[in-house]
């Protein structure tokens, strides 16, 4: 642990961050499953809606730096490369 003042805010400050990017990152992964989900049951309506809530989640993801700009990118285009073979 430490012992100077600085470092303990420290310390409690990436707690705090660590915490929050864990939830949104969670929460991420969730709406990615949920689409997912959706695809394999062959709900073309609400995997469209669910979709959308997942790039907004994603984008947000890596605007915020928790995920590297690629993989977002990569994992909106493999939801969206499912999500359009539905309706084809």
């Amino acid at each position: 642990m430490a012992n100077i003042k600085s470092a303990i805010k420290r310390v409690k400050i990436n707690d705090k961050k660590r915490a929050l990017n864990q939830s949104q990152k969670s929460d991420m992964r969730t709406a990615i499953k949920q689409v997912e989900k959706f695809v394999e049951a062959n709900d073309v309506e609400n995997a469209k809606s669910a979709l959308q809530v997942t790039i907004k989640k994603i984008d947000k993801a890596v605007q915020k730096g928790i995920i590297h700009k690629n993989t977002g990118n990569r994992q909106k285009a493999r939801l969206a490369k499912k999500v359009n073979s539905l309706g084809a």
